[in-house]
């Protein structure tokens, strides 16, 4: 399982410092963006700061609560909402007709269940003991 562990870590810190960047880049939405991502110039501003705040708190969730020890169990919640998110970007990308956005969020979105999967079933995090 130890390989499972090391797998498992570097996709939550890889995804993690991903929807970190993406939050962050809902809040500041600069210019240039790449035509992949042009669909966030026509986001409102309540999406904006929901996906957004989703997007970084989840984020920090993927690997903080396993690094610090604290709270791991919240590892799993982190990786289960982030997967809500991408659900929910898929809705919006099909109502838009972007094919190739909505393959990447359901491949995101998988991930994330393995995450999920992997951190509640296959190899938790431990916590600290305190006391």
């Amino acid at each position: 399982m130890r390989g499972l562990n090391g797998t498992l870590w570097a996709i939550q810190v890889l995804f993690g410092l991903y929807f970190v960047a993406v939050g962050i880049a809902h809040f500041v939405v600069p210019a240039g963006l790449p035509a992949q991502m042009s669909w966030m110039y026509e986001l409102n501003d309540t999406l904006h700061l929901v996906s957004g705040t989703a997007e970084i708190l989840g984020g920090l969730g993927l690997i903080l609560p396993g690094l610090t020890k604290v709270r791991p169990e919240l590892t799993i919640f982190a990786a289960l909402g982030l997967g809500l998110v991408m659900l929910g970007a898929v809705v919006w990308h099909l109502s838009r007709g972007e094919t190739q956005q909505i393959v990447l969020n359901l491949v995101i979105a998988a991930v994330l269940a393995f995450v999920v999967y992997g951190r509640w079933q296959l190899s938790p995090l431990s916590s600290r003991r305190l006391g």
